[in-house]
């Protein structure tokens, strides 16, 4: 599968955008420290972890000059499943961030309690997943960064 066969199924083109690109990074670093917060809930926290992690896929699609089609269902698995394409993340991390988008849906649509050991590997999910995108950018992407 390629980025190109996904257009007009559930991806569309775009040109890459700085301003948008830097408003995603800060929002996930922001998202990041909310999930820390100790008074929160664990679905709060968990919640805030897994958003940091869709806002750097969706950095990570804008900067190859793609989007996902948010009118068409599934837009949250393209932009997990597609981060092995658009910044060359491992398969095996990939699943876990896909099953984390499980979780937050069980959470979110049946009402499942989130445990701590999700809440943690949420977060330390999303914090290596900062760290990839920000090298991934600034390697190959300098001009966005």
């Amino acid at each position: 599968m390629t980025l190109q066969n996904l257009l007009g199924i559930s991806l569309d083109s775009i040109a890459p955008n700085r301003e948008t690109i830097a408003r995603l990074l800060t929002a996930a670093q922001r998202n990041l420290m909310d999930a820390r917060l100790d008074g929160l809930s664990q679905e709060n926290r968990f919640d805030a972890a897994y958003k940091a992690i869709m806002q750097l896929s969706m950095l990570a699609l804008n900067a190859n000059g793609f989007r996902t089609l948010t009118s068409r269902p599934g837009h949250h698995q393209t932009a997990i499943q597609s981060l092995t394409l658009t910044i060359g993340l491992s398969t095996d991390r990939m699943i876990v961030l896909d099953a984390l988008r499980k979780q937050r849906n069980l959470s979110d649509y049946s009402g499942d309690l989130v445990t701590d050991a999700a809440v943690r590997e949420c977060m330390s999910s999303a914090t290596a997943l900062l760290d990839d995108v920000r090298t991934w950018l600034t390697a190959n992407r300098p001009e966005l960064a």
